[in-house]
């Protein structure tokens, strides 16, 4: 512990607002507690749940630090009681209920996953949020499986990007919806079976079209809103609609009897408020299904564009621009 600061650079806003918010200041070094490791952040990610906090929509959980940032990648530096030794030193990617635009930030051990050699942290740092969430929520919710085809929306995103990614190395037939032209060709070079423009085509009708009648399996969808029953007209009987965010609004009008004709499941989850327990779970499946693809360099995330720690602002106007690729990442120290 005695190379441990007791200071780090952190970007820790005093109340919500714009991204000039984003400023850096100095905050304590945390401590790692019973089960935590003490990680020296190399790169953070940043994610939309990141830019709802700054604005004040999205309160850490109770127990999260302030400061934002739900992934990082770094080395372990510091153990908490009853963490294996061996995990000091170790250079490992975790999840975080928050911290990670820090030059420090503690954890579960539970929650790490080995960075694997010959992918760079910045890398590591953009895997588990969009990981975590399109497994726990396209493949166990919604039951996704070999021969699937499954509607995505936000294909361009970070999540959108790390679904048809999955999606290929799994079986699955990944549709999506992108803004733009140019974005829907990038989600086909990605391994989009369909890229379906939302601006200039009735996705409802183009998913009929694309599965003959027949409806996709299961329907991602972080817009909620007016999408939600649009989405339902896309599933085929026994679908699976799973919603992960509100873009579009809290609230949606749905056909009941036709979800019970259908015999249509609606479900959806929120993951940062989930308790380690949970997430160490969800890191165990992943290290054992997931993983080996990021071992063997299968699996890599889309690095859209990367920024200092302290030019965050940048970072987080470039997000709500909306013009991103995949995921944006920061870089500490």
């Amino acid at each position: 512990m005695s190379e441990i600061p007791e200071t780090m650079q952190a970007i820790d806003p005093e109340g919500a607002g714009g991204p000039e918010v984003l400023r850096l200041v100095s905050r304590p070094v945390p401590q790692p507690g019973e089960g935590e490791v003490l990680i020296r952040v190399a790169a953070a990610g940043v994610n939309r749940p990141d830019v709802l906090q700054r604005k004040g929509g999205y309160p850490p959980p109770p127990g999260a630090p302030s400061i934002p940032g739900l992934e990082i990648a770094g080395s372990v530096v510091a153990l908490g009681a009853g963490v294996d030794q061996a995990l000091l030193g170790q250079r490992v990617c975790a999840l975080l209920g928050g911290g990670g635009y820090a030059e420090y930030a503690t954890v579960a051990a539970g929650q790490c996953l080995p960075v694997p050699d010959g992918l760079e942290m910045f890398e590591a740092a953009a895997l588990p949020e969009t990981v975590f969430t399109v497994w726990t929520n396209l493949f166990e919710r919604a039951f996704a499986a070999q021969g699937d085809t499954v509607l995505v929306h936000g294909g361009t995103s970070g999540i959108g990007t790390t679904a048809i990614a999955l999606g290929t190395l799994f079986g699955l037939t990944v549709i999506v919806t992108c803004g733009s032209a140019a974005k829907c060709q990038r989600a086909l070079e990605l391994g989009a079976a369909h890229a379906i423009n939302y601006r200039e085509e009735d996705f409802v009708e183009r998913v009929r079209a694309i599965t003959s009648g027949t409806g996709v399996a299961a329907v991602l969808d972080m817009v909620g809103g007016d999408y939600v029953p649009r989405n339902l007209q896309c599933l085929a009987e026994d679908g699976r609609h799973v919603s992960i965010a509100v873009q579009r609004g809290m609230e949606a009008t749905v056909p009941l009897f036709d979800i019970m004709r259908r015999r249509l499941t609606l479900t959806g989850s929120t993951l940062r408020p989930r308790d380690a327990v949970f997430k160490s779970l969800v890191a165990d499946e992943i290290a054992r299904h997931v993983w080996p693809h990021v071992e063997a360099g299968r699996l890599r995330p889309v690095i859209d564009q990367i920024y200092p720690l302290g030019e965050a602002a940048a970072a987080h106007a470039r997000m709500e621009a909306g013009d991103h690729v995949g995921k944006i990442v920061l870089t500490v120290g």
